[in-house]
C-alpha cells in the first residue's frame, strides 16, 4: 500500500517467536500472541521502530541465550536501535500478550513475560507509552514501525486466516 503524501511502500512482515524485526522501510509488523509478549520501540526524534516477541521471561545460561527469552530479546532490540542513531530518552515502548489460560496451563507465563518486560524496560529508563496484556485471550497486533500506531484483535481460537500475510500452521 502506498502513502500518497510521500510515495513510500508499506512492506508487511510477520514477527514469528524469538525472532526481533527493525525494519529499514515502513512497515506493518505483525505478532500473533497467547501467553508470549511482544514490546514495540519507537524512536519519537527518529521516526522508527521494531519489535520483538518472545515465549519466555528469562534465561542466564551463557551459551544457550535467544531471543525467545523476554531478557535477551528485549535487550536486542534495544541494541538494534541504538545502532541505527537512537538514544535510550527519545524510545518509548508498548507491551503485547501474556494472557493466561487456565485451560491450556497451570502456571502464569504470560504475567511472568509481562513482569520481565516492565522491569527491563524501566531500568532502562525507557518510557512505556501503552499495554494491552493479561487476560484469557490472544491477540493479533499489528505495529507500524513508522508512526508506533497499532491496532489489535482479540481472538479466542488461533485460526489460519489470524496469520498475515498466510502462513499455513500445520
Amino acid at each position: 500500500m502506498a502513502r500518497s503524501s510521500d510515495k513510500l511502500l508499506t512492506q508487511d512482515y510477520m514477527l514469528k517467536p524469538g525472532y526481533i524485526y527493525v525494519p529499514a522501510t515502513t512497515t506493518s509488523i505483525s505478532v500473533v500472541l497467547g501467553s508470549s509478549v511482544s514490546v514495540s520501540l519507537f524512536d519519537k526524534k527518529l521516526l522508527f521502530g521494531g519489535m520483538n516477541h518472545f515465549l519466555y521471561p528469562k534465561i542466564k545460561e551463557r551459551g544457550k541465550t535467544t531471543a525467545l527469552y523476554g531478557n535477551v530479546a528485549i535487550a536486542t532490540l534495544i541494541n538494534m536501535m541504538v545502532k541505527k542513531g537512537s538514544r535510550a530518552k527519545d524510545l518509548e515502548a508498548q507491551i503485547f500478550g501474556g494472557a493466561f489460560n487456565p485451560e491450556y496451563s497451570t502456571k502464569n507465563i504470560g504475567a511472568e513475560n509481562h513482569f520481565t518486560a516492565r522491569e527491563i524496560l524501566r531500568s532502562k529508563k525507557i518510557h512505556i507509552a501503552s499495554e494491552d496484556t493479561g487476560g484469557e485471550l490472544g491477540r493479533k497486533v499489528v505495529f507500524d514501525s513508522s508512526s508506533s500506531e497499532i491496532a489489535i484483535l482479540k481472538i479466542g481460537k488461533l485460526r489460519k486466516s489470524d496469520w498475515h500475510p498466510y502462513v499455513d500452521v500445520r
